[in-house]
């Protein structure tokens, strides 16, 4: 069969390539569409351009501190080359896409670089050729969520695409939504020195995180200098002869910045959908899948953002290995409960399960907490702003959801999660030999305060 194959993988991110390497070890003969470089959205212009972007804000906090720990550097000559830091950025997100591209050829994909749409006989249509394939997996992703506000087209009006090529430090840079991405860009620049100012709709950032965790988020980034207005919307953006740009919000307040960068979320990229876009089934503005991230039309699969079930760059892998081997005649499904959530900050946060407001509403729960100003790693490295929380069902000890707020806690949750995936109960960690000093034992310390055996905590 001319263009014939056993799967079709449209979109070449973090879940498409997945899904294609994974199809391919089933023995699948598999093709790869990809409108712009391997990789998607997490690659190249989110998940790691932004974290090595955060890192160079971690270096900028140690030397500022340095003097703390008897090392003398005048940080008054401490500056940013945002050339140098964008280059930086480039050769890292280089190495990994090329990386992706290098596996996706040992496992004999073929990729193709272009937009490809489905068509109403069921194949696949890319730059005037039509492919045939047995199963299709959909991978197109998100793009950002743009707000019908009027002024938001302006010049200088940036989203989090475009800010990541931005070359300068800009002065004033207001950001649109207290989301993930509009918080950890409010760090990198306000590390950078920009004069960084957060206007959130709700009454919190990084609401969906929780309240502890933006109890300790607060106090980070109003130590890091950024401002944040809550309860607020963005009503305009105006801009001045002089070049600024005026952001008016909904308490008749305006704010001045020479950049405006759009937060606000990302939606699902639906244009691979083409000619069957009214015939596959939605869920609001995302595809609707089952939990084996099957569609309405039995051979067409859908991951990652989507679907809309979690945008998150390992959940999407996840989804795509599921998918690849039901393409391929498997019967898996997706379990995303005990997937972790992660904020990369200064200091960082991550969750994963349920908050404590959550749990009570369905358990009998016990609540443990371990603070870093107790902890020996935290003491001896100096940062000591965090904690881990762990709620537990009182009965059994499951390990229904932990929230940690610490330098690595984007490192720790992983231990977390493996626990509840395996249904390791807070008994289990609590007796478990943590090494010392290390950050985890934080972990194990909260496991052991949920039971009311923590050594290292007062007695209650």
């Amino acid at each position: 069969m001319k263009n014939g194959f056993d799967v079709a993988v449209i979109g070449g991110g973090p879940g498409g390539y997945v899904a294609a390497i994974k199809a391919s070890q089933l023995g699948g003969s598999v093709v790869l569409f990809e409108k712009d470089a391997v990789g998607g959205t997490c690659l190249n212009r989110g998940c790691i351009p932004t974290k090595t972007y955060v890192k160079t804000a971690e270096y900028i906090k140690h030397i500022k501190y340095a003097h703390s720990r008897g090392i003398r550097i005048d940080v008054s000559q401490l500056g940013v080359n945002m050339v140098d830091v964008v280059a930086n950025k480039n050769e890292v997100v280089k190495k990994l896409t090329t990386g992706v591209a290098g596996l996706l050829d040992s496992n004999q994909v073929k990729v193709i670089k272009g937009t490809a749409t489905l068509t109403n006989d069921g194949k696949v249509f890319c730059d005037g050729q039509s492919y045939e394939a047995k199963n299709i997996i959909l991978a197109g992703g998100s793009k950002p969520r743009v707000l019908d506000i009027p002024g938001i087209k302006s010049q200088g009006v940036l989203t989090s695409d475009t800010l990541l090529d931005l070359e300068e430090v800009p002065d004033r840079l207001v950001i649109i939504g207290g989301g993930v991405i509009g918080c950890e860009f409010a760090t990198a620049f306000a590390a950078f020195g920009s004069e960084v100012t957060i206007v959130e709709f709700t009454d919190q950032l990084v609401k969906p995180m929780g309240k502890d965790i933006y109890k300790y988020l607060r106090k980070a980034i109003k130590a890091q200098g950024i401002k944040t207005v809550l309860n607020t919307a963005v009503e305009s953006i105006e801009r001045s002869e002089a070049g600024i740009l005026v952001v008016k919000t909904s308490d008749q307040k305006t704010i001045a910045a020479d950049k405006v960068l759009v937060a606000t979320g990302r939606r699902a990229d639906l244009e691979c959908l083409g000619d069957r876009k009214n015939e596959i089934a939605m869920d609001g503005t995302f595809v609707l899948v089952d939990c084996e991230m099957r569609t309405s039309i039995p051979n067409v699969f859908c991951i990652g953002d989507m679907n809309g079930q979690m945008q998150l760059a390992h959940a999407a892998s996840k989804m795509g290995e599921t998918a690849a081997v039901n393409a391929m005649g498997g019967n898996e499904e997706v379990d995303l409960r005990h997937v972790a959530n992660c904020l990369y900050t200064l200091p960082e946060a991550a969750t994963v399960g349920l908050t404590e407001e959550d749990a009570k509403k369905e358990h009998d729960i016990a609540v443990g907490t371990f603070s870093l100003n107790a902890n020996g790693r935290a003491l001896a490295s100096g940062e000591t702003d965090g904690f881990v929380k762990v709620i537990i069902e009182k009965k059994y000890g499951e390990i229904l959801g932990v929230q940690i707020v610490a330098p690595v806690a984007a490192e720790m949750i992983s231990e977390a999660a493996l626990c509840m995936t395996m249904e390791i109960t807070a008994h289990e960690v609590a007796a478990m030999v943590h090494p010392h000093p290390t950050y985890c034992e934080a972990f194990m310390e909260a496991c052991a305060d949920a039971l009311g055996k923590c050594i290292h905590l007062p007695r209650k």
